[in-house]
């Protein structure tokens, strides 16, 4: 899937890929058709750098119906030829997730357009997933037979069928499809799941990797091995190390922290560091000015993780260096060090802002860093960060920096908060919202009655509005 290429922040088709509240609010008093015009290019187009791990179907699915918005749009996309083509999910799969929430809001079309999709689209595990969840059992079973007609009743096809049943998300479908006493539906998935449970038994049965009483030079050469197949194991190999080395081995993981293979390095470096070897830290200076990418990686990573009082003091020797040491000195103070360090991690933040964007990955932690150690100086920063960046996790801990440091949040961005995509988001807000503004007061008893909303967000909602809250 490609980069989705994201509107300004000023615009309303930007301010709703992004999922801000703000979306919400400016699509509410625009005119009709341009607000869901631009709801269905979200939709149809997923703005998500990261569609696994970024909510927008619930924040889209609430608009649509704060819109009486129509499911044409959607229904055009799903049944596209191109879905016979193009079958990855993230073509298909924020439609379908909006599609499940508005049908648990009880809209009909909502659920009779999943079910159409379960029994004819490329997609149907999605779509069999959400039905699983807000579907009854007649509605299920009636899927069975299209469903179990796309495995054909051959030896590869009943492969298929037994993959399919053990992988699924939510099992409902397949257990009531058990049940049926036709031999062609509830046969055939018994013996679906009977393999797919031999299948798991199997492979527990045939474990790969390290084997007891192996040496130091076989687990990085399994290390090796894995990263010539393009699969990084020098954590897991580390940790093999830990089990397998004793004091006489130092040398030899030393060594190969300076010079050896790749897979070697890594690990090295991975095992000294986690072991607060008194020779890590100038391994791993030495690893990222020597090393390949992958070591370079490595090195980085495993000094992040260093807990010892010797790592937090040579950070802030390292923090001004323009290079990536110099970076991950600055995200390990922001995660370690003290409020004498709050120069060192604003710097670390102006710098990575101004170089690399409001969406550079090492933001993340030095934006927490920011609201750990309590910056001040901070917050014009990290209000450019909360309007500009496209990851809206990224924009949430902006949020929760602002509210440890900029005296306006609570009736600035807190409000529009209660209307983003995130949970998370919306709970810092319900917990800091000023309700001087009537549409807080609002927002706050729709959250409050909503069954689709979190459990830690209505938490957050009764601690401001319950019968022990202050009156708003």
């Amino acid at each position: 899937m490609f980069d989705p290429v994201i509107a300004p922040s000023g615009t309303l088709l930007g301010l709703l890929q992004r999922g801000r509240g703000d979306g919400t609010l400016h699509a509410l008093t625009a005119p009709r058709a341009e607000a869901l015009a631009a709801l269905n290019h979200c939709v149809l187009r997923d703005p998500r750098h990261d569609w696994q791990v970024e909510n927008r179907s619930l924040y889209y699915a609430r608009l649509y119906l704060d819109l009486g918005g129509d499911l044409g749009a959607i229904e055009a996309h799903l049944f596209d030829p191109e879905d016979i083509v193009d079958t990855d999910e993230s073509r298909t799969g924020l439609a379908l997730a909006v599609l499940g929430h508005l049908a648990s809001y009880g809209r009909r079309d909502a659920l009779e357009l999943l079910r159409r999709y379960a029994a004819h689209g490329s997609s149907w595990a999605w779509a069999l997933d959400e039905l699983a969840l807000r579907d009854d059992d007649a509605g299920l079973r009636a899927l069975a037979a299209p469903v179990l007609a796309r495995f054909p009743a051959d030896a590869e096809g009943e492969a298929e069928l037994a993959a399919a049943v053990r992988d699924a998300f939510e099992p409902r479908p397949w257990r009531l499809w058990a049940e049926d006493p036709r031999e062609s539906i509830g046969t055939r998935v018994r013996a679906a799941q009977e393999t797919g449970c031999f299948d798991r038994w199997q492979r527990q049965m045939r474990p790969t990797g390290p084997r007891p009483g192996w040496s130091v030079q076989a687990v990085f050469e399994w290390a090796q091995q894995g990263l010539e197949r393009g699969v990084s194991l020098h954590v897991p190999a580390a940790r093999c190390l830990t089990a397998v080395a004793g004091p006489e081995d130092r040398p030899e993981i030393v060594q190969a922290a300076k010079d050896g293979t790749e897979g070697a390095r890594c690990t090295a470096l991975r095992y000294l560091a986690d072991s607060n070897d008194p020779d890590a830290l100038d391994l791993i200076e030495a690893a990222v000015a020597t090393g390949s990418a992958p070591v370079v990686e490595a090195a980085l990573d495993a000094f992040e993780r260093m807990r010892s009082v010797a790592a937090v003091d040579r950070a802030r020797g390292w923090a001004r260096r323009p290079d990536p040491l110099g970076a991950a000195a600055g995200r390990m103070l922001a995660c370690r060090g003290g409020a004498h360090d709050s120069d060192l991690v604003l710097g670390a933040l102006r710098e990575a802002v101004r170089g690399e964007g409001p969406d550079a990955p090492t933001l993340w932690t030095l934006v927490d860093g920011a609201g750990r150690l309590g910056i001040g100086c901070a917050a014009p920063v990290l209000r450019h960060i909360y309007r500009e960046t496209a990851s809206s996790h990224l924009r949430g801990r902006a949020a929760r920096a602002l509210a440890a440091t900029d005296p306006s949040f609570p009736a600035g961005f807190a409000v529009e908060c209660l209307w983003d995509c995130e949970e998370t988001t919306r709970e810092l807000a319900a917990r800091h919202a000023e309700t001087g503004d009537a549409r807080v007061v609002e927002q706050l008893r729709r959250l409050a009655a909503d069954p689709a909303e979190e459990a830690e967000v209505q938490t957050a909602v009764r601690s401001r509005i319950g019968p022990d809250a202050p009156a708003v």
